[in-house]
Order: structure tokens, then sequence, then C-alpha cells
């Protein structure tokens, strides 16, 4: 039998008319939720000024929790369960993106990711970068997942949707295991975790390119199925792409999770195919180099090296360029005039050989552990070392903190102790869009966004109810 992949119109994000929608698609599909049920959207991070169309919307959430219900046969536990992008405790991002009142209102249960206890699953496909990976426990003890991923452009891996939004299922010492040119492989890794019992996404207002700081695109869709393979193929054709170039897709499927061509899907419900293509001709994507990205800037020239490992020698797709793209929109979000206002930085990421030739006053971060670089800066002599581990070299048992506070002030304070200085070393693998902020606040002399009066209080008040429930649940969970 095919795949049944549905794509329904639905121009409006009414919480009764979106309930009424999958109710009959998870009718149609036959999926039946049971047991302990979990709702895993897309929330990235959420703000109604800030990140107003990075997230599943509340009303999306609000109109499939409905339907399960209904839909639903002995469930035992309704919950949804997430962990929103760059360290932001998971609490702020469910409350400004609505989801805390959907939640009270339906009466379930809020899984936060960062606070829950981790557990190991083992992985057995022969192509998997490790032998296991660690996941939330609600996960790992989950019955019937229903994934509720936002439809979006992505700048690192082209498109975020069904299988994209499983790295959300991680807390934040384990997501960045591996979110570098390996990233792709680890999206697909995740997929033996567990496989989705219903897939609904939000294509109403789709996203694009950037996956924090989106440009709203109204598609007017709900997309549904039961296989995330068959959903993100149809989901790439849609806006025009072809599934091979989707690289986690790919992946995915050659081992086994679903196919990748229509000829092995079933593509139905009220919105043909052919009328959504035209719809998005002119959909956007950001799938560009940062030295090509930036190359038209004022303040910013970047310069790409090369990288340590051979599939991927000529580009970082997941790792440190990418987070300052995100970085760099985020400013533009607070100080649309970044541009003019920003002193002139150099980035240098890879490894890269010969002179930078610096203008007056121009000041230079070098970017990541894979980053080399031996030459002279005002007359002195510069080498940068780069200290990249390779996938045998991390082990996830023991990754280290990504704590947002400690992130913040490691970060600020290697900014303030190398005030004086032409050049900064940032380490990491990958070095965050938090900490990018940081940097290019420092040597651009520009406002610091990740300070920004909208945010702090709340993101603060959050950050230290995580930390104490953190704690209670490793004592008690």
């Amino acid at each position: 039998m095919k795949h049944k992949v549905l794509i329904t119109r639905c121009n409006e994000y009414d919480s009764a008319r979106i309930a009424a929608i999958v109710r009959e698609g998870m009718k149609e599909l036959g999926a039946q939720p049971y047991g302990k049920t979990m709702l895993k959207p897309n929330c990235v991070l959420a703000h109604p000024e800030v990140f107003p169309h990075a997230f599943t919307r509340a009303e999306f959430l609000d109109g499939v929790i409905a339907a399960t219900k209904e839909a639903g046969a002995n469930i035992k536990e309704l919950s949804v369960g997430e962990r929103c992008g760059i360290t932001i405790p998971t609490r702020f991002a469910f409350k400004q993106a609505g989801y805390t009142s959907v939640i009270k209102k339906h009466g379930i249960k809020a899984h936060y990711f960062d606070e829950t206890k981790q557990v190991p699953v083992k992985l057995t496909k022969k192509e998997s970068l490790r032998d296991l990976i660690f996941v939330p426990k609600p996960v790992a003890e989950c019955d019937f997942l229903i994934n509720l991923p936002k439809f979006k452009a992505h700048p690192w891996t082209r498109l975020t949707l069904s299988l994209k939004n499983f790295i959300g299922i991680q807390d934040d010492r384990h997501r960045l295991v591996d979110h570098n040119s390996f990233l792709e492989h680890k999206i697909a890794d995740l997929q033996e975790v567990i496989q989705p019992g219903f897939i609904a996404i939000d294509a109403i207002i789709a996203g694009q390119k950037m996956m924090l700081t989106p440009t709203p695109f109204p598609v007017g869709a709900i997309v549904m199925g039961t296989n995330s393979c068959a959903v993100d193929t149809v989901c790439c054709h849609m806006v025009n792409v072809d599934p091979k170039d989707l690289i986690h897709l790919k992946m995915a499927s050659e081992r086994g999770f679903g196919p990748m061509s229509l000829d092995e899907i079933e593509v139905a419900g009220d919105f043909p195919l052919e009328e959504v293509q035209r719809k998005t001709k002119d959909f956007e994507f950001c799938l560009e180099r940062v030295d090509d990205y930036f190359k038209n800037t004022k303040a910013l020239k970047c310069m790409v090296g090369t990288f340590p490992e051979r599939h991927s020698t000529d580009y970082c797709w997941g790792g440190c360029p990418g987070a300052l793209q995100e970085a760099m929109h985020i400013n533009i979000g607070a100080y649309p005039d970044v541009d003019d206002r920003m002193k002139k930085v150099r980035y240098v990421v890879g490894k890269v050989e010969g002179p930078l030739e610096l203008q007056d006053g121009e000041r230079v971060m070098f970017a990541g552990d894979c980053c080399q670089w031996e030459g002279v800066i005002d007359g002195k002599k510069v080498t940068i070392k780069g200290d990249y581990k390779t996938t045998a070299d991390v082990d996830p048992k023991k990754a280290g903190s990504n704590d947002m506070i400690l992130k913040i002030l490691g970060s600020v304070t290697h900014c303030l102790s190398n005030g004086s200085s032409r050049y900064i070393h940032a380490k990491g693998c990958p070095v965050s869009v938090g900490q990018h902020v940081n940097y290019l606040s420092s040597l651009g002399k520009i406002p610091n966004a990740n300070f920004d009066p909208r945010m702090l209080v709340p993101v603060n008040i959050a950050y230290w109810q995580m930390r104490l429930s953190r704690f209670y649940n490793r004592l008690f969970g």
C-alpha cells in the first residue's frame, strides 16, 4: 500500500476549523491515538513581537488537541512536549507562543524537555553516527507521538518539516552533539528513537528563509500523514524542491524510514499539489554560504576556509556559519539599521590561509573549534590553533552543559577580557546563536540583543523556574 498524504485547505488560524480538519484527517488515515500520547510542536523560539512566525501556532495546537481527544482510544496521558532552541527556557517559549493557556484549557500535561530526565536509546542502523542517543524520558516512554511541525525554510537544511522537527526531542547538552557538518546525519539518527503515529504540519502561514526570524508566506494549508518521509517528500514538492536535495530526507529514506518518490505516495485532500506549487512559485529559501550572503553588507565580511570532515570539506552547514546568519537576523530584528551602526567585523571560519588584509579599525572573530589561521595582525604573529573533535572523539555520555546563563556569561566575559585586542577566538562546535550575538555586539559595538528588555526579565524568570524544576525532577523524577 502507498503511504497517503493529505493537503487540506485552511486559510485561517481558527481552532474549531483546524480541529475538524484534523479529526477528518485522522479518520481517513486510520490514526487513533492511545496510551501515552504526546504532541510535539515546533516551538524553537516564540515571542509575539521578536519571533512571531518561528513556531507552530497555538490555535493549531489547540485544534489538534481537541481532535485528538475525540479520535483517541484509551488515552492514558495526553501531553505536549518540546525543547525550544538556543538554550532559552522552554517555559518561556511556551508562554510566549500561547501554549501555556491552551494546555491549561485542555487540562493536559506539559513536558519541558530541558527539565526532564534524559535516557539513552540504542541505535541499530549500520549508517548511524552512534550506538546510542539521549532523549527525554517522556519521549522514550511515549506510545503515540503526534508530530506538529511548522512549515519553514531553513538556512542549514533547506527545509524544516517532520523529520527536522525531531531536533527538539533533545535537551541542550545532547542537542548540540553532532550539530555541525553532521547535522543531517543526526536528524536521520533521531528517526530511530520513535516514529510518529500522526503528523499535521502547520502550513497555514509558512516561513521563508530563516528558522528563528522567517518571513511569513501564506500557503493556506494543513498537511497530514503518518509517515515522515512521505509527508516531507510532498512538502518539498509543494514549494518546488526536489526531495533529493533535502539531505536528511534522502538519508532517512535510504535507511528504510519511508519513501521519497511521489510514485510511492498517494497525495489526497482538497488542495491539489499543482495548485499549491503555482501559489508557492516565489517561496524564498536561504541556503547560502555566509561569505556570499553577507558580501554586500557594509560592516560584516566573511572568510570561509576548509573543514575537517571528508563529507563536507567546503562548508559546515549545521554549525557556526548558520548560527552567524541567525544571530545577524536577530540583531536586524532588534535594530533594523544594524549594518549602519555596526563597526567593521571580519568573520573567519574553517581553515583559512593567506593574509586577512584588514581595514582600519576592523576586528576579527575566529569562530569555532575547527578554525585555523596563521599570520600577522598589527605587526604581531598570530596563530589560531584548531581543536576540532570528530564524532569518535565526542562521548555523548559526557556531554557538557549548554546552560543559557553560563554560555552568555562565558562569552561576555571572554569579550570583556579581550576588549583591547584586535581579534578574538570564539571556541565551540558549534558556537551557538546566542554566543554569536554576544561576540558581534562586543566586536561591532552594537547593543546586545540578548539583553532586549522585551525578553530579559521573562526569560530569566523562566530560567530559574526551569532550574528548580530540573533539580526536583533529578531527585524525584
